[in-house]
Parts: structure tokens; sequence; C-alpha cells
């Protein structure tokens, strides 16, 4: 077992830890993280997908693997992870595109003291004759990542809110909360798919923790 590497599967047998040296803050998260991935009006799968996704673009290691095995026990299959991975894929790349409307405003000095407009978002179209091929490959994938497949439409655009909430976009938020309320989703059910997104943001940073235990036990 090489010393050099910072990210190993036994790393995360260290997480329980924390129960000690942090234990009431601890037994809040587990609790917190339990009841938002528990079955409620979306069901556990639906969950886990979400979960898997989530972890694709906080980038923890840690979630994956274990969202995954979770996900796998709720016969979730490997075509729906994939498409699930896809919809964290494009929204993750969507919302970096998305802030091009700050680029530009920047750019052309606009002198508005609110940075975020819904009104902002009619410039996206300006960057369809800017940025050229990229950009129209960007919004090809992009669609097809949002179609039905393996998952329905309303399934991804519950994970893109959730992953929306993750990347901070509020563009994002914006067009995928209406597209969730068209596809059907209610209000609670979204309720539920920002708190998975919640447990799922903080928990990668707990995970994180046994790297932090690591490098400091050096």
């Amino acid at each position: 077992m090489s010393n050099d590497s910072l990210y190993q599967k036994s790393n995360f047998n260290r997480i329980g830890e924390f129960k000690k040296l942090s234990s009431e803050a601890f037994r809040a998260f587990g609790d917190f993280d339990q009841k938002a991935l528990s079955e409620g009006l979306l069901n556990s799968k639906v969950k886990e997908l979400m979960a898997v996704a989530i972890a694709h673009v906080t980038g923890c290691p840690y979630c994956i693997e274990d969202h995954v095995k979770r996900a796998k026990k709720k016969e979730v299959s490997k075509e729906e992870m994939a498409e699930a991975i896809m919809v964290a894929t494009a929204l993750k790349a969507g919302s970096a595109l998305a802030h091009s409307i700050n680029a530009l405003n920047a750019y052309d000095d606009i002198e508005e003291e609110a940075l975020y407009k819904k009104s902002y978002l009619n410039r996206f179209n300006e960057f369809s004759s800017i940025g050229g091929e990229a950009f129209k490959a960007f919004g090809t994938f992009d669609v097809q990542a949002m179609k039905a497949g393996k998952l329905s439409v309303k399934e991804k655009e519950l994970i893109a809110i959730a992953i929306a909430h993750v990347t901070g976009c509020p563009y994002c938020i914006e067009v995928h909360v209406k597209g969730a309320k068209k596809a059907g989703v209610t209000k609670e059910e979204m309720a539920e798919a920002i708190m998975v997104a919640t447990a799922l943001k903080a928990g990668s940073a707990l995970a994180h923790g046994v790297n932090a235990l690591n490098a400091y036990d050096e």
C-alpha cells in the first residue's frame, strides 16, 4: 500500500473518529443525512441516483464509491447511472457557460449593481454568435443529456435542480425549476431534491475529513 496515495478506500474507515473529535455535530449530520436520503415523496432509488450525480459534481471519490454501491442495491442499472452522470456533466458545464452572461456584462461595462437578474438570461443568445462550434456542440450535448431515456424528463429535471444548488448557479436554478414544474414536479418533491443536494455537499466536506486526519497524523 503506497503512502503516496491520497485516496484509498480504506481511508474512509477513519470517518468514525469524528464521533469522538466532534461528537454532537457528527451525530447531527448523520441524522440529517439519513433523513435527507430516506424514502419520501421521492423514492430512495431516485435519491441515490441524485446522490451519485451530485458526487460527480463535488468530486468526492468516497461519496461516489458509497452511493454507487447503495444505488446498485436499489436496483439502479448501469445505464440509469450513466444517464444521471451525463445530467451532472451537462449541469456542471452549463453552470460555467451560463456565467458567460456575467462575462458579457463585465466586458461591456454594464453598470448594474445587481450581478444576477432574470433578464440577463436574454443575453445568452449573444454567445451563439461568438462561441462558435463549441457553443453549438455544447447545446446539442445539453439537449441530449436532458432528454427522456432510461430516466424520465421529470427525474432528470429533479437531478438538475439538485446539482444547480451544488454549483450555485442561479441561472441554472431558474431554468431547471421552470423545466421541472413543466414536467410535473411538485414543490415538495423539489424540496426533497434540494435536501439531498445539501446532504451530499456537506457529506463531501466531511468525507474529506479523513484526508485531514491523515495529513495531521503524518
